[in-house]
């Protein structure tokens, strides 16, 4: 079957279908889309039990009039590019780019991905068999990290977002654990540095954070990481940039 997007006419079908007691299933057969599409359309078109097509339909419209006003900068899709050209998957990328301030969700990346494609675009043949869903690999318990300073002992001044200067830093690895990047967030502004390493060694991720922060130098009060392995250089970090590096 070929599924068709839902028009104002087909809202008003589903009412009247509805209003003869016809399973959702028949009815999603009868204005042909999927069964999903019909109890999504009931949730957001329903008041209490009865379902309101008007209601729906302006619903509708407004979400896609509030789709087309926001455009992604095309820096953050030149990032998207790279990252799946390294073999990367949506998922992967939706987390890191969340992670500092610059959300996109997985299922635009793979609309951009399945666009890419109808204009003779490469991109799809780095995604993953069948679209299978990233998942974040489980967290070793890693051992302590020598001298690592507590967040508890972090000054108050961070929470509050109040001054520019204070650094949130993470790390995300690769494709089959090939490479990784590292990602740096500014609380305040939510300004982000990200570069791409080899591996999530210690003497990796301490090079690139000094790489990517000392043009900010004069702005780096603190930097807050988790307690990976990889951060174990955070003395040589702090030293670098003469910030203080603290441990969540």
């Amino acid at each position: 079957m070929n599924y068709q997007q839902l028009t104002e006419g087909r809202r008003y079908q589903i009412s009247a279908l509805l209003e003869r007691g016809i399973s959702v299933s028949e009815i999603a057969k009868t204005v042909q889309c999927h069964r999903s599409t019909v109890y999504r359309e009931l949730k957001r078109g329903g008041k209490g039990s009865h379902y309101c097509p008007n209601e729906a339909q302006l619903l509708s419209i407004k979400k896609r009039k509030s789709a087309r006003k926001y455009k992604i900068p095309q820096e953050r899709v030149d990032f998207i590019r790279l990252l799946l050209e390294s073999d990367w998957s949506p998922e992967q990328i939706s987390s890191v780019l969340t992670r500092v301030g610059a959300t996109v969700s997985h299922e635009w990346i793979y609309r951009f991905v399945a666009q890419d494609k109808r204009l003779g675009g490469k991109l799809y043949r780095h995604l993953r068999q069948g679209h299978k869903r990233y998942r974040r690999g489980k967290k070793e318990k890693a051992p302590a990290i020598k001298n690592a300073i507590s967040i508890d002992d972090r000054p108050s001044i961070v929470d509050s977002k109040e001054r520019l200067g204070d650094w949130e830093i993470d790390t995300v690895l690769g494709k089959h654990g090939t490479g990784a990047m590292v990602t740096i967030l500014e609380r305040k502004t939510r300004f982000y540095v990200v570069k791409k390493v080899p591996s999530k060694s210690a003497d990796d991720v301490t090079k690139a954070t000094i790489e990517l922060l000392m043009p900010y130098k004069e702005h780096v009060h603190t930097i807050t990481a988790d307690n990976g392995r990889e951060f174990a250089g955070h003395e040589t970090i702090a030293k670098a940039l003469e910030a203080d590096v603290y441990f969540a």
